[in-house]
Order: C-alpha cells, then structure tokens, then sequence
C-alpha cells in the first residue's frame, strides 16, 4: 500500500513539476515559486510519524525492536529508555544526538545502548531532546519515521512533550497494552483525560505478550479489551502481537504481518490520500490562477511595444495605490489582535487567583497522601480545562476577525479585476479569492477545513500544557514527608504561578504566529493578480525586445499555451478523481482539504 501511495505521490509531484515549467515559460515566476515551495518540496520532505507509547515492562522497546526487524534498542525489567528516540532509514546505521538548543553530536552506533535509565550518557539525558537513529529496516524505508518514547511506571507522568507535542503531530499512535495485565487504570485515566481528545482517529492498541495465552484464552482476553476499549473509543482497531516470535524469525505466528497491512494501508489511504488531495487542489487553483495569465499574454498581442510598456505602467501604478488598501486591512489586523491578547491574559491572571483562592480548602480537606500523590496532576487537570476553553474563545475570536478579513478582501478582488481589465483593454474575470490559496502549510485555510477550534486545541492547547506539566508536577517529585499541608500550601500557588509566567509569551506568540499568517495572506491575496499579469507582459516584451514576432505567431503560440494548460489542469483534476475512486470504480464525495501538519500545524504529519 505504502508502494502505491509512494506511487501516486510521484504521479502528483511530477504534474506539479510540470506546472512550474509551464508557469516559467509564461513568466509568471512567482507562481512557479509559490508552487515550487509550498507544494513540491513539502511532498518530497514529508514523512508519516508513528509514536509508540506505553508504561515500562509492557515490552514497548521489544516491539519496537520487531517492528525494525532487528534488536537495536536495549530492552529490560526497569525503564531503559531514557530520552526519545527518533527512528528512520538510513543505508548504513548510524545515530546522532540532538540537543534541546539544536546542535547535533554524530554517536557511534553501538553507544545507542548508553542511552538508558542507569546509563553511561544518562546523567546528561536532561540536555538532550532526542537521540536520532538511523537504521536500514524495510518499514523506515517506507518514508515512516518511528518515535519510541520513554516507558514510565504511569503514563500521566508521561513527558509533557511527547503527550502534548508528538502525538497531535503524529500519523498514527501504537498504544500498547501489557497482555498479562490489560488497561489498568492509569491507562484508562491516560487514554480518556490526554489522548483520546487529541488523536481518538489514529490510535491503533496493540497487545504485547501474546504468547502467554492460550488459543482459548487469547480469544476470551480480546474480547474483554475491545469491550472495554469500546466504552472509550467506537470500533478499537486491536493487534494482539508476540515481538519475540516476531525477533526469531516466526513473523506469521507473531501476529506481526497483520499490524503491518493495517498500518500501511491507514497511512496510504486515510492519511497519504489527504495529503495529496491537498496538494492537487492547491495545483489546480494555481492553474486557474496562470489562465488568467494567458489571457494577459493573448491580449497584450494586440498591442506595440511602447503600448505594452505603458498598460504595465498602469498596472504597477495600481498596484502601488493598492498599498494602501493593504495597509488599512493590516491596521485593523494589528488592533483586534492586540485587543485579543489583552483580554486573554486578563482571562489567565483572574483563572490563577481563583484557583489560588480555592486551594487552601481543597488541600485542607484531602489527606496527606493524596495531596502527595496527586496535587501535581489535579494542577495540570485543572490548567488543561481551562485552557481548553480559552482556546475555544481564541478560536472564536481569530475566526471572527479572518472571516471578515478575507470578506474584505473578496471585495477588493472585484475592484482590482475591473481596473486591470481597463489597464489590458478587454475583459478580465474576477480572481477566485479563495481562503486556502497556496496555504498547503498550516495557515487561514484552516479556517474552512479542520476548523480553527480543532487547530487551536491541538497547537496552542498543547503548547500551554507543554511548558505548564513539569511545573505543575513539581510537587510530585519532592520528597515532602513533614508538614504536607504547609508545604502544599507554600509551593502550589508558586507552580502556578511559575506555569502562568511560562505560558502567557506562548499565548501570545501563538495568536501572533496566526495573525501574522493571516497578514501574510492578506498581502498575497491583494498583490497576486496584479503581479501575475505584470510578470507576464514583461515576459511578452522582453520577447519582442529579442525578435518582434508576427501577430499571427504570437496568437497560435498562446492557443498552444491555453491548450497545454487545459491539458495540465485536466490531469491535475484526474489524479485528484483517482484519488477517491475505490475498487468497484465508484467515486467518493472528494472533501474538503485539511491540514497537513499534523498534522497538523498539522496536519499531516
């Protein structure tokens, strides 16, 4: 499946290749950059992301290791992954550490052992933010980057980063269940109160340890996980596996072979198809958008040289005026987004003297070895609930403000497509304004496809709990024995404070990047007609400048024009249809494009 999906990519890069010699050849260099880099290179740099996550001693690293086909990465009886490991093809193997401030020191391959609980390197693991490995196993070469998190005794202490950070961004997630002891309770907690909110379409459980049941007990086991499952998430996907029967070589009675099918497929077909879709229809705007150029062209062969020169002067001078316009819709960005942050951080400050005011009540009340035990993650509960609702608030308002924006700026359109029609002399349609318009990166479009409440609960949701978890846990790794009340009292509303401190900038900056993106649009939407037509006809003129062709010649030089363009969008339009067409060659409704980056910014990942 995965060949096939690789397939159908290439068949989608090579028309958009195509698409870029066409739009050189027209001169409408900023189209063939805009496709270039937001379209070719992000499909050819893409990858899908598998993060396993799982307590220790569910044999998550021997899992690991049957998935890659090889033993690479130390297993035991205590948790022996001590930082993330991010694992992809490589023709020789290799491994790199990287740092938390970017730098990256090569490792010799067989060091990737010291990387463990108790380890030689263990002591600087603090430093690192992942050990990088590379390996030639046939899944990796499939374009598929595999994140093995660290194993943990209870996956709410799971690290910040992998819950609020890694799984949004991932493709898929291979939950693990221990088949000697299913869905204790912290994974239940784990599984409805962190994960299930942010990826409930792409988890797939998979149990370990197959090979301790009996074929009669394998089957009444199964049952009660997908009956419990099932009360959590509707039609679990369940894999029963056995990595050892998988690492001596008996992959058909390891249940191995089946995990992978599924898996390839869901990535090839639920995940890979998207993200073509994406692209393809993002190429067939950008046809339409260099039609309007031919038309240009054919226009300008009507005219001399110097008229030429003086229809781009009137053009350029128009879009010099329309600056103004522009700014004005940037002005107004600027002020609703200041107002925005403004009551945003009013929210934050009123959200932490409440729960501050509540605390000495709720600590007085519990028994010391709760507070103990739990004051960290009912912090972290409580700063998630309301994040959560901030958000949606922060959704509201930034959808406000673009879908005005983008109404603005869709009247505009209609006034730029008349005046430059009276620049060429004839008849110029208006521009499709459309809100995803070259936004295959996480940006506007957002707005019409995942919906911001969606971005937004899993971009800025999880940046806030990100910074805010290891200080909201603090208390749960000192060692308080003596006056637990006291010291709750004293150190709680520091955490809290402390977390606040640390996620008001990442509110801020996460509004920001979004007004910012939509201010980036408002400037490309404004500019993109004027400058197409204008790289245009100075590509016709500098032609006569070399050879002044017959009228005749120029007008059948853009019929073949038109007509090869006719041909690309066509063919664009047919692997988009081909994408949805299933085996009895019936189509599916084609949706509506989403977010690739995890997908995401992000969507895909």
């Amino acid at each position: 499946m995965l060949e096939s999906f690789h397939s159908r990519k290439d068949d989608v890069t090579g028309a958009l290749r195509d698409l870029v010699t066409f739009a050189e050849s027209l001169g409408a260099k900023s189209v063939a950059a805009r496709i270039t880099n937001d379209l070719v290179k992000k499909l050819d740099a893409d990858r899908f992301h598998l993060v396993v996550v799982g307590e220790f001693n569910h044999g998550k690293t021997t899992f690991v290791n049957a998935l890659l086909g090889a033993s690479i990465l130390p297993v035991g009886v205590t948790p022996t992954t001590a930082v993330i490991h991010h694992l992809e093809y490589a023709a020789d193997p290799r491994a790199e550490v990287v740092y938390a401030s970017g730098e990256r020191t090569g490792l010799p391959f067989e060091d990737v052992r010291a990387f463990t609980v108790g380890g030689e390197r263990s002591s600087s693991a603090g430093e690192v933010k992942f050990l990088e490995v590379g390996y030639p196993a046939e899944l990796l070469r499939e374009r598929v980057v595999l994140v093995d998190t660290p194993g943990v005794n209870d996956l709410s202490l799971q690290r910040a980063d992998i819950t609020y950070s890694y799984i949004p961004r991932s493709d898929a997630v291979l939950f693990l269940i221990d088949a000697g002891q299913p869905l204790k309770e912290s994974e239940r907690v784990f599984l409805q109160e962190k994960l299930l909110g942010q990826s409930r379409d792409k988890i797939l459980f998979v149990v370990t340890k197959r090979d301790i049941w009996s074929q009669d007990e394998e089957v009444e086991a199964l049952a009660y996980i997908r009956s419990e499952l099932g009360k959590l998430v509707k039609s679990p996907v369940v894999f029963p596996i056995s990595s050892e029967r998988a690492l001596e070589g008996d992959r058909p009675g390891s249940g191995m072979p089946e995990l992978l099918d599924h898996l390839t497929r869901f990535l090839a077909e639920e995940r890979g198809r998207i993200l073509l879709d994406n692209a393809l229809g993002e190429g067939i705007e950008s046809a339409r958008l260099l039609g309007k150029g031919v038309d240009a062209r054919r226009r300008a062969t009507a005219m001399s040289r110097d008229e030429l020169s003086r229809r781009i002067e009137m053009i350029e001078k128009d879009l010099a005026g329309q600056s103004r316009t522009i700014e004005e819709r940037r002005a107004g960005i600027r002020e609703e987004v200041s107002a925005i942050r403004a009551w945003v951080h009013r929210d934050l400050d009123r959200f932490v003297d409440d729960v501050l005011r509540q605390l000495p009540a709720i600590i007085d009340e519990a028994h010391t070895d709760e507070i103990k035990v739990y004051l960290g993650a009912f912090l972290e509960r409580t700063f998630a609930e309301w994040a959560q609702a901030e958000t949606k608030e922060i959704a509201t308002a930034l959808e406000a403000l673009a879908e005005k924006t983008i109404a603005l700026v869709r009247e505009d359109a209609h006034d730029v497509a008349k005046r430059v029609s009276e620049a060429l002399g004839g008849d110029v349609k208006t521009p499709n304004v459309e809100v995803d318009t070259f936004g295959y990166d996480v940006g506007v479009f957002a707005l019409f496809t995942i919906g911001l409440g969606v971005m937004f609960t899993n971009a800025l949701l999880g940046g806030i709990l990100a910074l805010a978890a290891p200080v909201l846990a603090v208390y749960v790794k000192e060692k308080v024995e003596a006056e637990t009340r006291k010291k709750a009292k004293e150190m709680a509303p520091i955490a809290l404070r402390e977390a606040a401190t640390r996620i008001g900038p990442k509110l801020d900056e996460m509004i920001q990047e979004f007004a910012s993106r939509l201010d980036a649009w408002v400037v490309t939407a404004g500019q993109e007609l004027h400058r197409e037509v204008i790289e245009v006809l100075k590509a016709a003129r500098e032609e006569r400048v070399q050879a002044e062709p017959s009228s005749e010649s120029q007008l059948k030089a853009c019929d073949a024009q038109a007509e090869a363009l006719q041909a690309l969008t066509s063919r664009l339009e047919g692997l988009r249809s081909a994408l949805w067409t299933v085996e009895n060659g019936e189509s599916r409704p084609i949706p509506p494009p989403v977010s690739s980056v995890p997908n995401a910014p992000g969507g895909s990942a």
